[in-house]
């Protein structure tokens, strides 16, 4: 995936699988242009003031012919059991994928528990 850092930072956590901080409608055309697939989006709804509601951005994207799941994660308890729904969700996805969180750094926690998980890795 080109990375645009004008508009968002994005960084590669395994092939074909890619991880930044918040999406916002307006990143959704460039991500599709990469030829991303499938979206995450591991943030609860309303954890902030003017985040993106997930329905929202899952209309946006699929508009784009992108799969979008709304996977919500506490930062704080991220559980073992979590981590392994969350592989099943992501292996059932097409890739290239992208998963977001406020910063990315939830996303890239969840995905390091889960990956030993996977069996699309």
């Amino acid at each position: 995936m080109k990375q645009d850092y004008l508009q968002m930072r994005v960084l590669e956590l395994a092939p074909q699988v890619y991880v930044s901080g918040q999406v916002f409608e307006s990143d959704l055309k460039m991500v599709a242009d990469q030829a991303v697939r499938s979206i995450v989006n591991n943030r609860l709804d309303d954890e902030t003031v003017g985040q993106p509601k997930s329905a929202d951005l899952a209309k946006a994207a699929e508009a784009l012919g992108m799969n979008f799941v709304h996977f919500p994660l506490e930062s704080r308890s991220i559980s073992k059991e979590t981590a392994t729904e969350f592989a099943k969700v992501c292996d059932t996805l097409e890739r290239p994928v992208l998963v977001f969180s406020a910063t990315g750094v939830r996303s890239t926690k969840a995905w390091e528990m889960a990956e030993p998980e996977m069996t699309k890795v």
